[in-house]
């Protein structure tokens, strides 16, 4: 079984999505960026691909998180960049604190060592 394939891979690619908005406001946390840029880091670092980052960051700027500004560039067309509102930056506040909260749960039941079961009894034999 491979990633995409196996049962691994659809939980793999489900957690991915799961996390995708929070990436991408941690990303904008440091500083405006275009949507390419974007998907490359996201890319690199947990292999979304780049036609998610399209839908994803037209839905973030419905929602208010993001807005966007032109850049002219002298090899070629304008760039649009991306920045977080103050909703945007609010909202990576609670998603990061959350993510936080949640990934040290999952640590501890995957370091939590198992409790042993009793060994089974033998009934009497009549």
């Amino acid at each position: 079984m491979n990633a995409e394939t196996g049962p691994t891979g659809t939980i793999d690619v489900q957690l991915k999505k799961g996390v995708l908005t929070l990436c991408v406001l941690a990303v904008l946390s440091r500083g405006d960026s275009y949507a390419y840029e974007i998907a490359s880091v996201l890319s690199q670092a947990i292999g979304m691909g780049e036609g998610t980052i399209y839908p994803l960051m037209r839905r973030m700027q419905t929602d208010g998180l993001v807005e966007t500004y032109l850049v002219e560039s002298s090899a070629g067309p304008s760039r649009k960049y991306y920045r977080l509102t103050q909703a945007g930056q609010d909202a990576f506040i609670i998603q990061q604190a959350d993510w936080r909260e949640f990934s040290d749960a999952v640590n501890a039941v995957l370091t939590t060592p198992a409790p042993r079961a009793a060994a089974p009894t033998e009934e009497p034999q009549q």
